[in-house]
């Protein structure tokens, strides 16, 4: 598949609300959108990193740098016969997840538009529904919290997750079950403590969540498994899984036993499905998280999650969960089941809104 040209934007949207975990709030989305055109074919890609590196160490202006300087110079008008092709050609690239991720999923886009199929299914995927829960960030009370709680239940929602940090644990957790004991529960902490907080993260045990999801540091393998040896609460690891090898060893420590598998920090889909087939393997149950994306990365994020061993509630919510227009037609909508059903159109399965997306574009290049 020839690659005629290649398009970076930088796009901004802001958020229906504002979104807070331990590592701060954030009002608006930055992002990179990359466009692929081959063979008469358009695919898109969309860049997670962040304004900060505080998730990661990649940022809109690592990512930016990387793919113009070196990615696309590497990949622009080669005849690129497959996905693995692809990934190979770039494989000299050490780091930068989230760009390789990006330009990956523009290409494999494009790839299954000329292959007529959709992406879900180039992938392996045997779902038509994919189960979806909901984030929910650090709130300004108690009160507020169960009432978005509330309002999300009503939805339809499967799966709650609650930010922690300390000071905004255990008796958030407690006002939680005792307003819902019923409710699938589990909270995530991007890295906010250390293990001198075992005792305390231990008492979480009495709440019968779902998971705990990043405790720790995000590269602290050996303490969170000491931890996991003394919790009956599955931990579930994010930031500490940037790639199979970490997966492997994450595993074989005992470091967790659930594992959240993103698309942009793990390098893409085709590395994505490594580490699902892997964990499938030694029956570890995984499930997509979401870094607040668009239209265009929730469709890559529906289409990984349509994989057999996403067995557990997703980070892929209704697109106006974040955002009052979103890029792509049709928006992704939450059913009554509580799923989002995965589109069985061409490629991402979406439309994008090319007016929608110049609306919100930042700045942007094109390589030919």
């Amino acid at each position: 598949m020839f690659i005629d040209e290649v398009e970076l934007r930088e796009i901004q949207m802001e958020y229906i609300s504002p979104f807070e975990t331990s590592l701060g709030r954030e009002y608006y989305k930055r992002a990179i959108i990359v466009k692929i055109e081959a063979q008469g074919s358009e695919g898109f890609g969309e860049c997670v990193a962040e304004e900060s590196p505080w998730y990661s160490y990649e940022t809109i202006e690592t990512a930016w740098h990387v793919l113009s300087q070196f990615m696309i110079p590497i990949i622009l008008k080669k005849d690129v016969e497959s996905p693995g092709a692809f990934l190979s050609t770039l494989s000299r690239i050490r780091g930068h997840n989230m760009a390789h991720a990006a330009i990956e999923e523009a290409f494999i886009d494009a790839y299954a538009e000329t292959r007529k199929t959709p992406l879900s299914k180039l992938l392996g995927g045997v779902r038509n529904r994919i189960e979806s829960g909901v984030s929910i960030g650090i709130q300004e009370s108690v009160e507020k919290l169960l009432k978005n709680i509330e309002n999300y239940m009503d939805q339809g929602y499967r799966r709650i997750k609650i930010k922690i940090k300390p000071q905004w644990d255990l008796e958030v957790v407690e006002k939680v079950r005792e307003a819902y004991p019923e409710i699938s529960l589990m909270v995530d902490a991007n890295g906010a403590y250390t293990i001198k907080d075992s005792k305390n993260l231990q008492e979480l045990d009495k709440y019968n969540l779902l998971m705990i999801e990043q405790p720790l540091d995000y590269d602290d393998l050996v303490d969170h498994a000491e931890l996991q040896s003394k919790m009956k609460t599955p931990i579930c690891l994010d930031e500490s899984i940037p790639n199979l090898s970490s997966a492997q060893t994450a595993l074989k420590l005992g470091s967790c036993r659930i594992i959240n598998i993103k698309v942009g920090r793990v390098g893409g889909l085709q590395k994505a499905k490594r580490i699902h087939d892997y964990c499938q393997e030694k029956g570890v149950p995984v499930w997509c998280g979401g870094m607040l994306e668009t239209g265009i990365g929730r469709a890559i994020n529906v289409a990984i999650a349509s994989l057999p061993n996403y067995k557990l509630p997703n980070d892929i919510s209704a697109s106006n969960r974040y955002y009052s227009e979103d890029l792509v037609e049709p928006p992704f909508q939450l059913n009554r089941d509580g799923s989002i059903t995965v589109p069985q159109k061409l490629g991402i399965g979406v439309e994008v809104v090319k007016d929608r997306l110049e609306k919100v574009t930042k700045k942007k290049r094109v390589f030919t």
